[in-house]
């Protein structure tokens, strides 16, 4: 345990000190209904730098894949309403016209979408869906596109690519379906990677293998990746930055160690304590009361006090995001009172400890 604490503590200055590659600030996102407008998020900052992985998480409905669809403009316009800005180098995403939304899909922001069954159309080769995206936003020829393709698919570790590219999406495995989801999204070299529970429906083994595939080429290639995901383990294992998000709202910044030994939001310390763990000593599992709210039904104020343990009269005030210090940012004005349990103070056994131990 103090050696994981020290670990937190002293690991190096990643990518997040350097000049950012994407800006967001002030993000919301509202929807038109019959019922009337609601909006889903709002108030989001957070920067990614070139090569950073940051993992975004909270339970379902806490507007995490939204976020992600925003940045590329994939919600439907008639429906979808956004707010702030989304600064990518001098572009602003939230503003930009349709054509050169166009021209940054796929070329310098891509997304690996959820189930890659739904996301890749069955009546084309997958050889075909990855060497489209080359021939929109380059000048190269169709040969040449294949050639790239076939070495795209050899990176992204799938066998006998030659064979593979001329197969379709029922013919290939669940984690095959994925390596070819990766390619599509890597094929142009994008600045930024958006993959949204990229290891949903996967046996651990390919979930390994795929999650050690997006670090390494983030690595390699200084792709920045953002990864929407509920599992923890998956975070402390591949990410360097956690970013967790409630009702529609960043409550925690932090650098992923730090965030797992020592959360500073009482949400993000539930989130913790809720893994279920190896020990062998029986008892409940700890789970937070309650449920994420509808957006119909946000609360003013602090929007999770009404499942929080340490709810105080302040609360009822909207909680602005606060700066901690050590590269860390809070939405809740009692942060500094809290000492919260993390994921080593919740026995070392458990998957999110077990993360921080191993690196």
């Amino acid at each position: 345990m103090m050696q994981a604490a020290t670990l937190a503590q002293s690991k190096p200055a990643t990518a997040a000190s350097s000049q950012p590659l994407m800006s967001v600030r002030g993000l919301g996102i509202r929807f038109k209904t019959a019922q009337g407008v609601w909006q889903a998020t709002r108030k989001i900052d957070f920067d990614i730098a070139p090569g950073e992985r940051v993992g975004i998480v909270g339970e379902s409905g806490c507007g995490k894949t939204i976020t992600g669809l925003s940045i590329l403009r994939l919600l439907p316009n008639n429906l979808a309403g956004i707010d702030g800005s989304i600064m990518l180098g001098e572009t602003d995403l939230a503003s930009c016209s349709t054509r050169s939304m166009r021209a940054i899909r796929g070329k310098r922001v891509a997304m690996i979408f959820q189930e890659p069954m739904s996301a890749l159309d069955p009546v084309f080769t997958v050889g075909h869906q990855i060497a489209e995206a080359l021939l929109i936003h380059t000048q190269i020829s169709k040969d040449e596109a294949r050639e790239k393709t076939i070495d795209m698919l050899r990176r992204v570790g799938i066998a006998s690519p030659e064979r593979r590219i001329d197969d379709y999406p029922h013919q290939l495995s669940g984690g095959m379906r994925q390596r070819v989801m990766i390619a599509a999204a890597l094929i142009c070299g994008p600045q930024l990677l958006i993959a949204d529970e990229p290891t949903t429906a996967l046996d651990v083994t390919v979930q390994a293998q795929i999650l050690e595939l997006l670090r390494d080429l983030s690595v390699t290639s200084q792709t920045a990746l953002m990864l929407i995901t509920h599992d923890l383990g998956v975070v402390a294992e591949t990410c360097t930055r956690m970013i967790t998000m409630y009702a529609g709202e960043v409550i925690e910044d932090a650098p992923t160690d730090a965030a797992l030994v020592r959360p500073l939001h009482p949400y993000t310390s539930g989130l913790l304590q809720s893994l279920p763990h190896l020990s062998p000593r029986r008892g409940k599992l700890s789970s937070i009361p309650g449920r994420v709210p509808s957006i119909t039904e946000m609360p003013n104020g602090c929007r999770f006090k009404a499942r929080c343990a340490f709810a105080a009269p302040g609360c009822d005030a909207e909680q602005e995001l606060r700066d901690a210090g050590h590269g860390r940012k809070v939405r809740c004005w009692r942060f500094k009172d809290l000492d919260l349990p993390g994921a080593l103070q919740h026995a070392a056994s458990s998957p999110a400890a077990e993360m921080v131990v191993q690196r």
